[in-house]
């Protein structure tokens, strides 16, 4: 298991190419700070506790039968030790870099990181907002935080595109493209019951990509509204509002399938498997109500 620097796709792709890939999203384990219940954002690198390594491990048991193509981390130490535990787990971690890009950072607060989360919304009331659209001196707007997730979103899109693409122009054709991408989604199959109708169980599903991304709590909230608001994605009906805008717990893992069109790359059609799932918790001591970010 190997890191590198942060690279970025073309754009180009053949007329006619169909890509689909498998989104697994996964939020860091748990700091002292989360614990504690105080702001970290950008300016805080705190490591995980050991309850967070714990979860990570966790996490990891969970996904260990997943055969990941593309692995990518916020490059903040939460994040990047989260990853690599993770995929200390994996049974085919072999030869899988570790992409570390700050567009997956969390949301920066400002003057409010390494204060009590109630001091932000203290804050807040005083400028007659509330949290979170609030944002503290020195902090990113809600809309700065989405267009960074829109941006790594679209990037994803065009990478998966132009290595599909790659691949149907290669000596290998159509036939070595199959070998390649029958990929292990069995963690994910007894969710049936959230998947979109009329999409195709998720253990059937041929990818040309799956896809970890270690994230943060806030970015990822907005990510999901991003699925939501920008690209008119409908959850499920029986995952509630709640659930699907909602922090996710330290280690929830959410899952996607994503369906792209050549000539509508960053608008591809997103089925929901799961939201903020963090069962793999349930045989641990752990409190995974930490929702600070």
């Amino acid at each position: 298991m190997r890191s590198s620097g942060c690279h970025r796709a073309g754009t180009a792709c053949q007329a006619g190419t169909m890509a689909r890939f498998a989104l697994t999203i996964v939020r860091h384990g748990e700091t002292r700070y989360n614990k504690e219940k105080l702001l970290q954002g950008q300016g805080i690198d705190e490591p995980l506790s050991e309850t967070g390594f714990k979860q990570a491990d966790a996490a990891g048991r969970f996904l260990s039968l997943v055969k990941f193509t593309h692995v990518f981390s916020s490059d903040l130490i939460r994040a990047k030790q989260t990853a690599y535990t993770i995929m200390k787990n994996n049974q085919y971690s072999e030869d899988i870099n570790i992409t570390y890009d700050p567009r997956l950072r969390e949301r920066k607060y400002g003057i409010a990181e390494g204060r009590p989360l109630s001091e932000l919304k203290t804050m807040a009331k005083k400028s007659g907002e509330q949290c979170p659209s609030y944002t503290p001196p020195g902090g990113e707007t809600l809309e700065q935080v989405r267009a960074r997730a829109k941006d790594f979103f679209e990037f994803l899109c065009h990478l998966v595109m132009d290595e599909t693409t790659s691949r149907d122009q290669s000596e290998l054709g159509a036939a070595g493209r199959e070998r390649m991408t029958v990929l292990n989604l069995a963690p994910f199959t007894n969710h049936k019951s959230e998947t979109q109708a009329g999409f195709p169980d998720s253990s059937d599903v041929t990818l040309d990509a799956n896809i970890l991304l270690v994230s943060h709590g806030a970015y990822m909230r907005n990510w999901m509204k991003y699925f939501v608001e920008d690209l008119q994605f409908t959850f499920p009906p029986d995952l509630k509002k709640l659930r699907e805008l909602s922090v996710s717990p330290n280690t929830g893992i959410s899952h996607f399938i994503i369906s792209l069109k050549p000539e509508e790359v960053t608008t591809p059609d997103v089925c929901c498997i799961c939201i903020n799932r963090h069962d793999h918790l349930a045989d641990m001591n752990a409190d995974t109500s930490h929702y600070v970010v």
